[in-house]
């Protein structure tokens, strides 16, 4: 592995741990030519996926840019990097189970909107506002009122009967 800093081959493993959610490993590494350190991830990527733009055109899916966008929607919310990564492994496993070569980038769309919903209010806001491009702000305020709208109902709706 090159370091990043000097660009040096020889670098050594220090610490390696397996991610929480089992599914990558992760590799704490230091240069023996800078003293640099640095962290490497190592994932298992059973086949290629590619995605399917509105515009049709097709091109490799991207990690990075998919965990980009997360922390973009993240930025200063209360959420982690691992909450981050765990996430991203999630989607791309939901992706890859679709068992499809090629996916649209509306269902890829749909599946981080569903995620980030679960996780955090303004994160999922923040995704949708791009990910919609809403025409105009009236159109982005009919979607929030829904959205509290959904969330007043959800709580009263999984609300059970107590016993007497």
């Amino acid at each position: 592995m090159h370091c990043p800093f000097c660009g040096n081959e020889d670098t050594q493993v220090k610490d390696s741990r397996i991610t929480d959610d089992g599914s990558s490993v992760r590799r704490r590494r230091e240069c023996g030519n800078c003293g640099g350190r640095f962290t490497t991830f190592e994932r298992v990527q059973v086949r290629e996926i590619f995605v399917k733009k509105s515009s049709g055109a097709s091109r490799l899916f991207d990690r990075d840019k998919l965990l980009r966008s997360l922390n973009i929607a993240a930025r200063k919310r209360p959420i982690t990097e691992d909450q981050i990564e765990q996430l991203v492994n999630k989607i791309i496993r939901e992706i890859a189970s679709l068992g499809e070569n090629e996916v649209p980038t509306s269902v890829i769309g749909t599946k981080v909107m569903a995620a980030l919903r679960e996780l955090d209010d303004v994160a999922y806001i923040r995704y949708t506002s791009v990910y919609s491009n809403f025409k105009d702000a009236k159109a982005f305020e009919r979607f929030i009122k829904k959205h509290q709208d959904k969330k007043k109902a959800k709580p009263a709706a999984s609300k059970k009967p107590k016993k007497a």
